[in-house]
């Protein structure tokens, strides 16, 4: 039995040489380890998106986080970018408002015009003062000085979309004032605070361009669009 137990010893010390033998084969290399499947699908649950783990584990590019680009800056004052610009200071804008002239009341040598500001948003906005007014010729050029304004105490006028606000321009008939006279081609009218004017035809015949009575006045800006 002893020697049986010595015989089955050595049989077992010669089979791990071997087995030590042809690990080492190949010029000293190490043998490469051999990767549980347990181990790949935990590495691959665990790996971050997007990391080395993660794309060497085999995850799916679906799997990693969309890169997020830089804010963009605010749209610019540019006409249309109104309502998309994020202020939040609630006047109107230029861009919000249509321009009209009503109907010219001529009475007792004096022409009163109401020159009235609609707003064509979709949100609601508010004037405060007094507009701009210019008469012009067909290439533009003013005619005559800036109207006077009248004094008076503004309000802040809020229009809801489709609303109107309205300032009387009112002069004297240059035909009664003996002034010199024009007939413009159009009526540039500037919303309170803004730059940007709004091109009205003008139908309403000769205005007073210089000389004695050639003042044209206006008045602050009312709701509604006319008396």
């Amino acid at each position: 039995m002893a020697n049986t137990h010595r015989t089955a010893l050595l049989g077992c010390a010669v089979a791990l040489l071997g087995a030590l033998t042809a690990c080492g084969a190949g010029g000293g290399g190490t043998a490469a380890p051999v990767s549980s499947p347990t181990a790949t699908a935990t590495a691959r649950e665990t790996a971050p998106p997007g990391s080395a783990t993660a794309s060497a584990t085999g995850a799916a590019p679906g799997d990693r986080q969309p890169s997020r680009s830089p804010s963009g800056a605010v749209p610019g004052d540019t006409a249309g970018s109104a309502s998309a610009s994020g202020r939040t200071d609630g006047r109107c804008r230029t861009a919000d408002l249509r321009a009209s002239v009503g109907r010219v009341d001529a009475g007792a040598g004096q022409r009163n015009v109401p020159v009235v500001l609609t707003n064509t948003s979709a949100r609601t906005c508010t004037l405060y003062g007094y507009p701009g007014a210019a008469f012009v010729d067909g290439a533009g050029r003013q005619l005559g000085p800036d109207p006077v304004r009248e004094t008076a105490s503004p309000r802040t006028v809020s229009l809801a979309p489709g609303r109107s606000a309205w300032a009387a321009l009112s002069f004297a008939a240059p035909q009664v004032s003996g002034a010199r006279a024009a007939e413009p081609a159009a009526l540039l009218v500037t919303p309170p605070d803004e730059r940007a004017a709004l091109e009205v035809p003008w139908q309403g015949g000769e205005v007073p361009v210089g000389g004695n009575e050639s003042a044209v006045s206006l008045t602050v800006l009312a709701p509604g669009t006319g008396p």
